[in-house]
């Protein structure tokens, strides 16, 4: 007799609270089939040493280990630093798919010692909407076709060292001007347009032989009038599967995004998504304990029992994170000798890859004036984060500071002390400003200017993409994105 809890569980890629070692529960629904786990920020206080650790006991229970580290803006293992890897952005700039292959291949080669058998990367969403508040410099770039040949570099030098790679978020985010984690996004396009710009980067993911596909919580109603991405047959089945012809394992976004759980609901959700042609629910950025797990599994079963999910549905879905298991485990039996400093990763800057560090040096580039010969004054202007990027040390100070010894740091909200009785503070002091999403943030925009008007030779460093060139003025860095890397970069730069 068919154990429908146990394909329910399968099918189920909860995340936990624990540093050490996994909760109890985790083991214990292990053993029951819990086909896998997310690793978050909150798992990762003891370098990559200690992730192999906690991986070593998550994989000798039979688990797979995901975890969200696109680099760039988005880290889970250098959550607490900042990304030693160029983000999308920085990668798609230079426009060289071989080098963008080799930082992917340095990527998974670090994960790969870490344990890890799944990684959410690389996104493949184009970004085509200036406003976008949650893709911008994760993405390669605006162009469908520049986009198509990194998401492919990518996913071949990932899974070069058998860590799968996913490219999300499916059929496309870039195009919308809201963060599904807060809301519900539309893409609202014609049919057309998105089989032009959104759908090419997902096909070269398909032929570069992803192994996930990660939905988007995101409404397509030239798709799907009804149903939000991750829920939609049209989508996924009629489209992903059937048109696009993609035989892996399609992936939720985390359903603990507002889109999801404020909407449906995580439990309701669960049921909807399989049906859909899902075959694996991430869930725990926010919830961590086992009760929802537990829940979302009666669901599926009752789903089955009642008539509203086929059982082949429930077992296909299951069998194919099963199958990317034998793959993982076929192509990555061991943690080959633990964590330690691994390529363009560690605690070393980012630069110890030998493509991270050439691809992060071509990146960053200078216009104008930017040599320092003083220690500046500088001013970093802070909004909140995205969820997606979470808390992560970002600027020029911290790593301006290293190499010029007396700079002056001032951190700058939106409801801040003057920017003028800053200014005046430090007279005859050259002023540098580091600027993170400025086009999204006019507050932003009017410092800069403020600060130009009192000093002429402001420096801009801009750690996003998007910038207008009166803001950037004549004296600039870019580092396409905020990361510690590229940010590295761009002190060195100056100083």
């Amino acid at each position: 007799m068919t154990d429908l809890r146990s394909l329910a569980l399968t099918t189920l890629f909860p995340g936990f609270v624990g540093t050490t070692a996994p909760p109890s529960w985790v083991t214990r629904l292990a053993e029951d089939g819990l086909g896998g786990v997310v690793l978050y920020g909150r798992n990762i206080d003891r370098g990559d040493d200690g992730v192999a650790v906690l991986t070593s006991t998550l994989r000798a229970a039979g688990l797979l280990v995901a975890i969200d580290e696109e680099g760039g803006d988005v880290t889970r293992l250098d959550a607490a630093v900042g990304s030693s890897l160029p983000g999308n952005a920085a990668l798609g700039s230079l426009d060289d798919p071989a080098l963008t292959e080799e930082v992917a291949a340095e990527l998974g080669g670090r994960l790969r010692r870490c344990g890890i058998d799944l990684n959410f990367a690389p996104v493949a969403d184009v970004d085509t909407n200036a406003e976008n508040p949650v893709i911008g410099a994760r993405s390669f770039g605006a162009d469908p076709d520049l986009v198509s040949r990194h998401v492919a570099a990518f996913v071949t030098g990932q899974q070069r060292h058998g860590v799968a790679a996913t490219a999300k978020h499916f059929p496309g985010h870039g195009g919308t001007s809201e963060d599904s984690h807060l809301t519900v996004p539309v893409l609202d396009e014609p049919l057309e347009v998105i089989r032009r710009v959104e759908l090419p980067p997902f096909r070269a993911a398909i032929k570069a032989d992803t192994k996930v596909m990660m939905t988007a919580h995101v409404r397509v109603p030239a798709l799907d009038p009804g149903e939000l991405g991750t829920l939609s047959r049209s989508v996924l089945t009629g489209l992903l599967r059937d048109t696009l012809g993609f035989d892996g394992v399609v992936m939720t976004d985390g359903l603990d995004m507002r889109a999801i759980s404020g909407t449906v609901g995580h439990v309701e959700a669960a049921v909807l998504a399989v049906r859909a042609g899902v075959d694996a629910l991430c869930v725990g950025g926010d919830t961590t304990g086992p009760e929802l797990v537990e829940a979302m599994a009666d669901a599926l079963v009752g789903a089955v029992r009642s008539g509203r999910l086929a059982e082949a549905r429930l077992a296909e879905a299951a069998g194919r994170v099963r199958a990317l298991r034998a793959w993982s485990r076929g192509q990555f039996p061991g943690v080959s000798g633990g964590g330690g400093r691994a390529a363009g990763g560690g605690d070393s800057g980012g630069l110890d890859g030998a493509a991270t560090g050439r691809a992060t040096r071509r990146a960053v580039r200078a216009t104008g004036d930017v040599r320092l010969t003083d220690p500046p004054l500088v001013l970093e202007l802070h909004d909140p984060p995205s969820i997606a990027a979470g808390e992560v040390p970002w600027g020029i100070g911290t790593p301006l500071t290293a190499r010029l010894p007396g700079t002056t740091v001032v951190r700058l909200t939106e409801d801040g002390p003057p920017v003028a009785d800053i200014l005046a503070a430090h007279p005859r002091r050259r002023v540098v400003v580091s600027v993170r999403g400025i086009h999204r943030h006019p507050w932003q925009g009017d410092v800069v200017a403020r600060a130009r008007r009192e000093s002429p030779d402001v420096i801009v460093v801009e750690h996003d993409v998007g910038s207008p060139g009166e803001v950037l003025g004549l004296h600039h860095v870019l580092a396409f994105g905020a990361a510690r890397a590229t940010a590295e970069a761009a002190a060195d730069l100056l100083a």
